[in-house]
């Protein structure tokens, strides 16, 4: 083997790490390039959407589950941190790790009946809670502040240093979401991730391989709202604000565009996915007066020309070309 050939083949048994490395690297380098507190401010929202974007292809892209309803769990994440540092003074770091341990138990809670369901009858059930959640959080005033939403939220601090500018939280908010990408790719090649793309697949042929298929869809479904959680309770402390608008169904609609655009079952695509939606009103100006109509147009449209979303959908049709490319020469 020629030293080229070394090369070449450890880029490739590699590439994903490698590439996991480039992104750390350019994000490190970013506050410099950024060049004002806007555009960082743009990115850290690309980070925190990206977490529950994540946990949540897990669940529709690998596990072939559908959720309309994760946006009351970032809503609880930060509903939770938020009341528990204003009206306890709990460390926030306490807090998000209470919540986010709560969050977990009532998605487990919730798993047990609606997991049962399949198709739209689920759908329709993670709508519901959504509605349930965004009804108490705009209700319960006394407690939620109501449609006024809570303000007064305490940054986040780390060595006594309190992290309270968009540079100091982009690190922060974006080695979470390190993590997690990381998390997400290596739990797609596990056990757990082949046992998830079987129940997808098949259901009665997985339980046939011995996959304990209610466990595997209960595992990846608390872990999907867990990271919803974690999600939420850093937007919470990211903007010091809060209200129900936030975390409506319209919320959750937008989460699953950002899956779908992404590709399904790509962890990769929901990097893309997000930074998509996150950027379009930055360049579509009329874009908030009909964000959820866009929305539904691009779903739709994605659905019906690119299925496996747009990430492996235009990698496969490069991939098509380059080997009719190679055929016709």
């Amino acid at each position: 083997m020629t030293p080229r050939d070394k090369i070449l083949y450890f880029l490739r048994l590699h590439r994903t790490g490698l590439t996991v490395w480039l992104l750390a690297g350019f994000l490190l380098a970013f506050p410099a390039l950024a060049g004002n507190p806007y555009v960082l401010g743009i990115s850290n929202l690309i980070a925190v959407y990206l977490i529950a974007v994540i946990g949540l292809n897990l669940f529709i892209g690998y596990a072939g589950q559908i959720s309309l309803g994760h946006a009351a769990y970032v809503g609880l994440g930060a509903y939770g941190s938020a009341l528990l540092t204003i009206h306890f003074d709990l460390n926030p770091w306490v807090a998000m790790a209470a919540v986010a341990a709560a969050v977990a138990f009532a998605a487990f809670l919730v798993a047990i009946p609606t997991l049962r369901l399949s198709g739209h009858y689920l759908a329709m059930a993670t709508l519901g809670f959504n509605i349930v959640c965004h009804t108490v959080m705009t209700q319960w005033d006394q407690v939620t502040g109501g449609p006024s939403g809570l303000a007064g939220i305490p940054p986040l601090s780390l060595g006594g240093v309190s992290i309270d500018d968009e540079a100091k939280f982009h690190y922060l908010v974006w080695s979470f979401a390190i993590v997690v990408l990381t998390l997400g790719l290596n739990l797609a090649r596990s056990s757990l991730g082949l046992a998830l793309a079987a129940v997808a697949q098949n259901e009665t042929a997985a339980e046939s391989l011995g996959i304990q298929v209610g466990r595997a869809k209960t595992r990846v479904f608390v872990l999907s709202a867990v990271l919803a959680s974690l999600s939420g309770s850093l937007f919470a402390h990211c903007f010091t604000f809060i209200n129900p608008d936030s975390f409506t169904i319209f919320n959750s609609i937008e989460l699953v565009t950002m899956v779908v655009i992404g590709g399904l079952g790509s962890i990769w695509g929901s990097l893309f996915g997000t930074t998509l939606i996150v950027l379009l009103p930055e360049f579509l100006h009329f874009f908030d007066a009909f964000r959820d109509i866009i929305h539904g147009l691009i779903l739709v449209t994605v659905l019906i020309l690119l299925p496996q979303g747009l990430v492996s959908g235009l990698r496969d049709l490069l991939r098509i070309k380059l080997l009719a490319g190679r055929n016709n020469a």
